[in-house]
């Protein structure tokens, strides 16, 4: 069933618009971001400038272009806004931080950031850009935080092609993507975003140095790993090593106990360990698999005389058992009287990144800009997200007048790409009247000349 939006969803946008616009500096800069954003809102299957200028601008291409791939308008306070925003939306102790990346396949190698590496929507090496990303959602509404792109070693370590590509010389130094995502998280948690548990995939949660840095930044969170991360006992113990062969006593201490992997430690729990556990509803019902968790002391502390690594902090180890036989293992801080349903929870709400990716590029063009700038891209980035934000933000208005739901299925609430086809039946008109508007300017430009 398609929502129906309220006849004043445009004066709803100028109203969300407000104080985004009050942080561009120029007049035309604070004219042309509505009409880009009206643009990627707006219907068309690409949402590239030619295209959309054509849609929402006809006849204004240059100035539009202009606006979005030249100039050079900083994109921090409308990051700080989106922030904001996104915490008003759905921020809280029950919200979530997800940390992920996304990528755009592209052509050629002058496009900013571009190189030959793994590509997540291919599901293969591949040409394509990758951006760090950071979402927030509550009640499987995802608002987008960050999209900031990941510069592989081949562009840090050439300076001429960070300059023709107009990267600012302070992004120029190469960066992890964990280390960008650290990076984007004291930014927007400086900007008063709030969350209860920071979730991330193995890419990022088998580094050490990124779960040790939200540890050390007092932060709940629940990452996957890889089936060979080690562990120890949760009761292990350092202690000092024998005396050698000379009889010379070791500085280094030693475990109390050997490690394991944590496929092994999991594959040795007992059945009666595993239980079935519901997350989500999905279009066919419960979305259920088999969990089992147990506390352990992860090994990424300092290394021993031996090159291993002693235990470090204390986590669960939790296992998922789906029903294609695929076995998943994930590590969380959580307190050790946390509930399995409560981990399993938590690990499962990172699915809405996913869900913000898919609606950011189908419904609004993310990977459509086809500029070879870096503040082209991020320009584009931050309109795609304030535009997927203020959909969000529709939605949720809209959510109060559903029907709270008695049988198992999808939330009963619009969905986002609901949400867009009814503002597109509104935004119809006022596009037949902007190119109306843009023949009639072209008609009258002084020095035209009549073609009969």
């Amino acid at each position: 069933m398609t929502p129906s939006v309220p006849h004043d969803w445009s004066s709803a946008l100028e109203d969300w618009l407000v104080p985004f616009l009050a942080h561009l500096s120029h007049t035309a800069q604070r004219r042309w971001a509505p009409v880009y954003l009206r643009g990627l809102l707006g219907g068309g299957e690409r949402k590239s400038v030619a295209p959309l200028a054509s849609r929402v601008a006809p006849g204004d291409y240059e100035q539009l272009h202009h606006f979005v791939a030249a100039s050079r308008w900083d994109t921090g306070p409308l990051e700080e806004e989106l922030a904001r925003r996104a915490q008003a939306l759905v921020g809280g102790p029950r919200a979530v931080l997800i940390v992920d990346d996304t990528s755009l396949p592209k052509q050629g190698q002058h496009s900013v950031g571009v190189a030959h590496q793994y590509c997540g929507c291919l599901g293969k090496q591949a040409n394509c850009q990758t951006l760090v990303s950071l979402t927030l959602a509550r009640d499987e509404v995802p608002v987008p935080l960050a999209l900031r792109l990941f510069l592989p070693k081949t562009w840090t370590e050439d300076p001429k092609r960070c300059e023709q590509a107009y990267v600012p010389k302070e992004r120029r130094e190469h960066r992890t993507k964990g280390r960008i995502a650290l990076d984007e998280i004291d930014r927007v948690r400086e900007a008063g975003v709030e969350f209860g548990a920071v979730l991330a995939d193995a890419g990022y949660g088998a580094g050490a140095e990124f779960r040790q840095a939200l540890t050390v930044r007092g932060l709940t969170w629940a990452v996957g790993v890889l089936s060979k991360q080690k562990v120890y006992p949760i009761e292990v113990e350092l202690r000092s090593a024998p005396p050698g062969p000379t009889g010379r006593q070791s500085k280094h201490p030693v475990a109390s106990l050997p490690r394991s992997t944590v496929k092994e430690v999991l594959a040795a729990l007992p059945d009666e360990a595993w239980h079935e556990v519901a997350w989500r509803n999905g279009t066919k019902g419960p979305l259920r698999a088999r969990f089992a968790a147990v506390r352990g002391r992860v090994a990424d502390g300092p290394k021993n005389n031996r090159a291993e690594h002693l235990p470090g902090e204390a986590a669960w180890l939790v296992g998922e058992d789906r029903a294609t036989g695929e076995r998943k293992y994930h590590l969380t801080n959580h307190p050790a009287d946390t509930p399995l349903e409560t981990l399993v929870e938590d690990i499962k709400a990172r699915w809405s990144c996913e869900q913000m990716h898919q609606q950011a590029k189908e419904e609004l063009g993310l990977d459509h800009f086809e500029g070879r700038s870096w503040h082209g891209l991020h320009h584009h980035a931050l309109l795609s997200m304030i535009a997927l934000a203020f959909l969000q933000h529709l939605r949720l208005r809209l959510a109060a007048s559903y029907p709270v739901q008695t049988e198992p299925g999808p939330p009963p609430s619009p969905s986002l790409p609901a949400v867009r086809r009814a503002v597109l039946e509104r935004l119809a008109v006022a596009l037949d009247c902007c190119h109306a508007c843009g023949s009639r300017r072209k008609r009258d430009r002084p020095g035209r000349r009549d073609s009969g």
